[in-house]
């Protein structure tokens, strides 16, 4: 049984247009949620709700909803059924946080929704998650303690890791602002729409992964990566909101 991905959220905190980001991964009876908070929820049931920070401003409400599946948002590793779910430390602020790298039926898919620099240990990956809170600048904190990656930076880098495809998620107001303007990333890639990922050795910097009414899941098999991928500026063209 292929493995699946869907994005409950994309969005940054206090995103004026989509969901907070959030990742539910299915495996066989397996289910498993990544963040999300907010509007951005599983339905149930879930077998564990991981979070990539302990401290995020989402967490009360997190918890909240983590009681009414019966689960405690945590940071851990979750291993049944040949999948295999790991946080591993990113960059991002003055305390601990974390991405989280899932291998299943022989594929890697990365995490990481937040970090101010790009995760080394998301080399090779098949599918990345990744921030992109700012478009060409970064985004510093104040007090020099961290921030957030530009998508043109984080583009860039996953090209340089091997990661096979990228999609942005935890999308902020300069990426929004940036596509509503019809502005494009330096590092040029086209999102595909279909049932198969063909080999690529660049990731596509236009793709953001945007969840759309069906929530239709990313498959990770054996063999290949299927996606769903919806290009964020083509439906902002259209005048359809990606996200209620």
């Amino acid at each position: 049984m292929a493995a699946e991905f869907t994005l409950i959220g994309v969005g940054a905190m206090n995103s004026p247009r989509y969901r907070p980001a959030g990742l539910l991964v299915t495996h066989q009876r397996h289910r498993v949620m990544l963040d999300g908070g907010g509007a951005s929820v599983p339905a149930p049931p879930v077998d564990l709700w991981l979070v990539c920070d302990a401290r995020a401003e989402l967490m009360p409400q997190i918890r909240r909803y983590g009681r009414g599946l019966n689960v405690e948002p945590v940071i851990k590793d979750f291993h049944a059924g040949g999948l295999v779910v790991e946080p591993l430390p990113v960059v991002h602020t003055s305390h601990p946080t974390f991405g989280y790298l899932v291998q299943v039926s022989g594929r890697r898919v990365v995490w990481a929704p937040e970090f101010w620099e790009f995760p080394g240990w998301a080399r090779g990956a098949d599918l990345m998650f990744a921030d992109a809170a700012g478009w060409r600048r970064p985004i510093r904190f104040a007090r020099g303690v961290g921030g957030h990656a530009a998508v043109s930076a984080t583009a860039d880098q996953a090209r340089r890791h091997g990661v096979g495809r990228l999609v942005f998620a935890h999308i902020g107001r300069p990426v929004i602002r940036a596509i509503d303007a019809g502005q494009e990333p330096p590092v040029r890639g086209v999102g595909s729409r279909g049932p198969r990922l063909p080999p690529v050795t660049r990731p596509t910097a236009r793709t953001f992964g945007v969840r759309g009414d069906a929530e239709r899941p990313w498959r990770a098999e054996a063999t290949s990566v299927n996606v769903d991928v919806e290009v964020m500026k083509r439906r902002h063209r259209r005048g359809v909101r990606a996200d209620p």
